[in-house]
């Protein structure tokens, strides 16, 4: 008897715990299901691009990289604030700047990608070849 009557209040408290936070839930699921349906046509429409290992490459090689930190400083001249742009250390100016910057460090990460693939295909199969033998 006691057992059930805890049994009982569990689920009750579980049930209103459900009720209180579906909307969350049913959120978190459509986003899920949102998400899911995006890769899923992303991967049919790779499937027909010619180019689609490049911007994986690229995607990959982005993931890599620090993002560009934005920060406000004190213009020394003037004495008003002014936004300079930091990546990798290095301060820049303007958005622009640390952009290409930062263009540039992904290019070099992707193109050692593409100068690394050969050894690494000779090694795995052989004979430098996907699996067209």
């Amino acid at each position: 008897m006691f057992w059930n009557i805890w049994t009982t209040f569990a689920f009750i408290v579980a049930a209103l715990l459900f009720y209180r936070f579906w909307p969350r839930i049913l959120a978190s699921l459509k986003r899920f299901d949102a998400q899911n349906r995006a890769r899923i046509e992303a991967e049919r429409r790779d499937r027909r691009d010619h180019l689609a290992h490049f911007r994986h490459t690229l995607d990959v090689a982005q993931e890599q990289v620090e993002e560009i930190v934005e920060i406000f400083e004190t213009d020394p001249r003037t004495g008003t604030p002014a936004a300079r742009y930091v990546f990798e250390g290095v301060w820049y100016a303007s958005r622009d700047e640390a952009e290409q910057a930062r263009a540039r460090k992904i290019g070099d990460i992707a193109r050692g990608f593409y100068r690394d693939l050969p050894t690494a295909l000779t090694a795995r199969r052989g004979n430098g070849k996907l699996g067209r033998d």
